[in-house]
């Protein structure tokens, strides 16, 4: 192999190095007169990806009650409809129902019924309100006037007779009893009609003569009058009169039938 030598630089190269030298300038030259090379562009991003759509909201359309307004022992219908739930409520022990239906309702109280409606976008409630009226018990018939008694019936059926003994007016115990008994009837008898009057008639038995007895029935009629106004009576409501032995209360000759007819007897005045 042949040597090549370079005496201003002290160099001695062999002729196959220097070809590979003179290879490597010319390249080299090459090489810096091209362009520079722009590099690649990055390669794309990678698309993002998409959220799906946040789901609706439940939507509770109606929800209602019919009638509102009962009475006690009435029934009512609740009636709803619901879009975009899964989950479906209604309160007051009804519990799980469809998107839309009707129930019947009897509530003994004025109620109020809460729908629920749950969903993957939230939930929705509505409330309705059943007002419960109570019935009111129908006011006891009127009570039919009571019928007034008279003053004549009155004294028909509670006045007594006083008594007295053989050829007598002086009042005596037991028609003592009897009058004054008769005082409280006069007296209620005349608050209630003022207007009415009484007469007091004196009998005696059949002993005796029709002018004697006539005089001894208006004392018997007279003392019975003066007990009566010493009890309260007024005496401008009472009259007298004696019948004498005119009107026997019994016809027997005997003392038990004497006696019936010796007495003072309370009578209406005509």
């Amino acid at each position: 192999m042949s040597t090549q030598r370079f005496p201003s630089f002290g160099i001695s190269i062999s002729k196959n190095t220097s070809v590979v030298l003179l290879a490597l300038c010319l390249f080299t030259f090459a090489t810096g007169c091209k362009k520079p090379v722009k590099p690649p562009p990055p390669p794309p991003s990678p698309p993002t990806s998409v959220k799906p759509p946040t789901p609706s909201a439940p939507v509770i359309s109606s929800f209602t009650a019919e009638p509102t307004s009962i009475e006690r022992g009435q029934s009512a219908t609740l009636r709803w409809s619901i879009s975009g739930a899964t989950d479906m409520t209604v309160d007051q022990g009804l519990g799980a129902v469809q998107s839309s239906g009707s129930r019947s309702v009897y509530p003994s109280s004025t109620t109020t019924y809460t729908l629920t409606a749950n969903g993957p976008g939230g939930s929705d409630t509505k409330t309705v309100t059943i007002e419960v009226r109570v019935a009111q018990a129908p006011p006891p018939p009127p009570t039919p006037p009571t019928s007034r008694r008279s003053g004549s019936d009155i004294l028909g059926s509670e006045a007594q007779d006083a008594y007295f003994d053989y050829d007598k007016s002086d009042v005596r115990g037991d028609a003592t009893g009897a009058l004054q008994k008769d005082a409280d009837v006069l007296k209620r008898i005349f608050t209630d009609d003022p207007s009415f009057k009484v007469v007091i008639e004196g009998h005696c038995d059949e002993r005796g003569s029709a002018e004697y007895n006539l005089g001894l029935g208006d004392r018997r009629a007279t003392a019975a009058k003066e007990f009566l106004v010493q009890q309260g009576v007024a005496a401008d409501k009472l009259q007298i009169i004696s019948y004498g032995k005119d009107k026997p209360q019994c016809t027997d000759a005997a003392e038990g039938c004497y006696q019936k007819n010796r007495r003072a007897h309370l009578s209406p005045a005509q």
